[in-house]
């Protein structure tokens, strides 16, 4: 399952715009829009479509990697460690400066 948030990530590692990767897919335009529209879940819609997306990442380059699941490929890429959307998890706590010294 890819998610609308792997999908704005894979564009952006790419460097291509939504246009782009609709031309790349033989999607339309309002078809990407409505993939990566949503904050959370997973991208919603007809799987021929999905298909032809995902399909379209890959020969460009994209290993879409599935939570927990260890990447084979090699290369660079990004994943997110904490699956819980960044709004619900904790700030990092820092120490207190023990002392300043001037």
């Amino acid at each position: 399952m890819l998610t609308p948030a792997q999908l704005r990530a894979a564009r952006a590692l790419l460097g291509i715009d939504q246009r782009t990767l609709a031309a790349l897919a033989g999607v339309s335009l309002p078809t990407i829009q409505r993939m990566e529209a949503a904050s959370s879940g997973y991208v919603r819609g007809v799987v021929e479509s999905l298909t032809k997306v995902v399909e379209a990442l890959e020969r460009e380059g994209i290993e879409l990697i599935k939570e927990n699941a260890v990447s084979s490929g090699g290369g660079r890429g990004v994943r997110l460690r904490d699956p819980t959307s960044p709004t619900l998890r904790e700030p990092a706590r820092r120490s207190p400066d023990k002392a300043s010294v001037a």
